[in-house]
C-alpha cells in the first residue's frame, strides 16, 4: 500500500552502545552490566541492538549469548546483532552466540576504500567483491537478517561503493550500511552519496540503506539526518553518543530531531522517547561517564533556564523557550535555575513552591537579598532561599558541625563516615555509617542521625575551578530528594550536599505543597 504523502516514513533505530560504544576507552562493561543496559534498550523500543563482536573475545561472546538468551527470545522484541568480519570463523562465532535469539542479525563488515583495500586487506577490487559475496552467501539461512557494512564508505570511490552495495544486495544482504567510519564527511556530501545509492543500486523491496556516522568533526547527528532525508531507512547510533574517538551519532538527538521536526524530515521512529533520560542516566552511572551539562536532550542544562527573560517566558508558556517537553524524554519538569540572571517571576514561583507566599514589601526585601547573594554564588539553592526567608533565626532543621571519613585499601576495610549534626528540635547528634564507598557511608550516617530509611541513588560531581560541586539524589522514606553543594574539600562538599537533601526532606514533610512540587 502506498504511503500517504504527509505520513512520516518509518526509520529503524540500530543501537550499538553495547558494541561500538563500549569499544571507546573508559566505557568497557561487564556482561551483567551489558544485560542491564540491554533491558533499558528494550524499554526504549529500539529496532536492533548490536550487543558485541562475538569473535573478538570470550567475554564478548558471553555477553552476546547472555542477552540473546534473556532478551532475544521475544519475537516482538528487538533483533539481537553481532558484528563479524567477512570470515568463516567470525560468522560461526556469531551464529553460536546469537542462536537463542528469535530474531538475530549478522553484521558483516569489509573495508572498501582504496586505503583499506591497500593497507588492511592487501587486495584489488575484484577480489574484494568476491570476498563480500562469498561471506554473505556463506551466512545466508543461518541468521534472521544479514547486514553488510562497507567500512570507510564515505572515503570509498563512489563507483566502487555502488558495485560493493550491488554485490551485497545480490548475495542476499537485507541491510546495506554506509558508514562514515572516521567522521570525515559533511551533510551535503553524505546526502548526495545516499541519493546516488538509493537511485542506482537495484535491490529487493525489503532491503534498506543504513547510515552510521562518527563525530570526529562534530557532525555525526547532522550527517545521519541528512542521510535520512536522502532515503536512509536505518540510523545506527548510541546512547549519549558514546563510541570510538569522539563518539557516534547520539541516539537521543537523532530520535528527538525526527520527532520534533516531522515537517522537515518526514520520518519518525518507534522509540519510546520517555525512556531516553533513564537510559542515559543508567549508561552514565554504569560507565562512570555522565554526559556533559550542555549535552543536547539529556544534559543537566538541556531543560534548565537561568536568564530572567527566559524564566518569565517559560512560566507564562513553556513553548516560548522550549521546542520540546521535558516529559517527552522522561523528565518530570524543566528547571528554573536561580542565579544572578534570574528575575522576580522565577524567584516568586520557587518561593511559592517552597511554601512561602510573601506580601509585596517582604518579597521585595527577599528579592534584594537574593540578588546580592546571587552575585557571590553560581546558583542560589532552596537552602539559601529558606535562610533568606527565615525571620525567627532558626534557619534549617539540620546544621553540619563536623564530618570525618576513614577509608582503606584492604579488602575488608569498608569506608566509614562519622557526622556530628545539630537539629533545631533534637539538639546535637553524632552518627556513624558504613558503605561500599564514601558517599554511601555518609548517606548511612545521615540516615542514622535522622532515623529514616534511605538509599543513595545518584552522585553527580563536577570540578568548578578550585571547588567541587556535588549533587546527590536519594530516596528517603519513599520520597525522592536532592541536594547540592560546593566546597574545595570534596568530603565537606559531599556532606553539605547530603545536608541540603535532608533539609529539603524536612521541608517536604512539613509542606505538602513542596512535596508535590518536587
Amino acid at each position: 500500500m502506498q504511503q500517504a504523502p504527509d505520513t512520516p516514513r518509518p526509520v529503524a533505530i540500530f543501537d550499538t552502545s553495547l558494541r561500538d560504544g563500549e569499544q571507546a576507552p573508559g566505557f568497557s562493561m561487564r556482561p551483567e552490566q551489558k544485560l542491564a543496559l540491554a533491558h533499558a534498550l528494550v524499554r526504549l523500543n529500539v529496532d536492533v541492538m548490536e550487543v558485541g563482536f562475538a569473535a573478538a573475545s570470550p567475554g564478548d561472546a558471553e555477553a552476546v549469548r547472555l542477552i540473546a538468551e534473556e532478551i532475544g527470545t521475544d519475537p516482538d522484541g528487538p533483533a539481537i546483532c553481532s558484528l563479524a568480519r567477512a570470515t568463516e570463523g567470525d560468522v560461526e562465532a556469531a551464529e553460536r552466540a546469537l542462536a537463542p535469539a528469535a530474531k538475530n542479525r549478522l553484521h558483516l563488515f569489509f573495508g572498501t576504500s582504496d586505503l583499506h583495500l591497500a593497507a588492511k586487506h592487501r587486495m584489488e577490487k575484484p577480489e574484494a567483491l568476491a570476498t563480500i559475496e562469498r561471506a554473505i552467501r556463506m551466512a545466508r539461512g543461518r541468521f534472521s537478517e544479514i547486514e553488510f557494512s562497507a567500512e570507510d564508505a564515505l572515503r570509498t570511490d563512489p563507483a566502487f561503493l555502488r558495485e560493493a552495495m550491488q554485490c551485497a544486495a545480490e548475495a542476499g544482504a537485507d541491510v546495506l550500511n554506509v558508514p562514515d567510519t572516521v567522521g570525515y564527511t559533511s551533510p551535503e556530501e553524505i546526502g548526495a552519496v545516499f541519493a546516488d545509492l538509493v537511485a542506482n543500486v537495484a535491490r529487493p523491496d525489503h532491503v534498506i540503506f543504513s547510515t552510521h556516522n562518527h563525530d570526529d568533526l562534530g557532525m555525526a547527528v547532522a550527517n545521519s539526518l541528512a542521510a535520512v532525508r536522502a532515503g536512509a531507512g536505518q540510523v545506527e547510533c548510541t546512547i549519549n553518543g558514546i563510541g570510538e574517538r569522539a563518539g557516534n551519532c547520539a541516539l537521543e538527538e537523532v530520535v528527538m530531531a525526527l520527532k520534533t521536526r516531522p515537517d522537515h524530515y518526514r520520518a519518525d521512529t518507534r522509540v519510546n522517547t520517555r525512556e531516553l533520560f533513564a537510559a542515559s542516566r543508567l549508561l552514565g552511572e554504569t560507565t562512570g561517564n555522565m554526559p556533559p551539562r550542555n549535552k543536547a536532550i539529556v544534559g543537566r542544562n538541556a531543560f534548565a533556564h537561568e536568564a530572567g527573560i527566559h524564566q518569565h517566558g517559560v512560566l507564562a508558556d513553556r513553548r516560548t523557550y522550549e521546542i520540546m517537553s521535558p516529559e517527552d524524554i522522561g523528565l518530570p519538569s524543566n528547571a528554573l535555575v536561580l542565579g544572578k540572571h534570574s528575575g522576580k517571576h522565577a524567584l516568586r514561583a520557587r518561593l511559592e513552591a517552597l511554601g512561602h507566599d510573601l506580601g509585596g514589601n517582604r518579597f521585595e526585601e527577599i528579592y534584594s537579598g537574593f540578588k546580592s547573594l546571587a552575585d557571590t554564588k553560581r546558583e542560589v539553592t532552596d537552602n539559601d532561599l529558606c535562610d533568606l526567608v527565615a525571620e525567627d533565626g532558626r534557619g534549617h532543621a539540620w546544621e553540619l558541625v563536623r564530618v570525618e571519613m576513614r577509608t582503606g585499601t584492604k579488602a575488608n576495610a569498608k569506608p566509614t563516615a562519622k557526622v556530628t549534626l545539630d537539629h533545631r528540635d533534637r539538639g546535637r547528634l553524632t552518627a556513624i555509617g558504613h558503605g561500599t564507598g564514601p558517599f554511601e557511608a555518609l548517606t548511612e550516617a545521615f540516615c542514622v542521625a535522622a532515623e529514616v530509611e534511605g538509599t543513595l541513588d545518584s552522585v553527580d560531581a563536577h570540578q568548578l575551578s578550585r571547588e567541587m560541586e556535588i549533587e546527590v539524589g536519594l530516596t528517603v522514606d519513599g520520597q525522592t530528594i536532592t541536594g547540592r553543594s560546593q566546597h574545595t574539600d570534596v568530603v565537606i562538599a559531599a556532606a553539605e550536599a547530603l545536608l541540603a537533601a535532608f533539609n529539603n526532606h524536612e521541608r517536604m514533610v512539613a509542606s505538602p505543597r513542596l512535596a508535590d512540587a518536587a
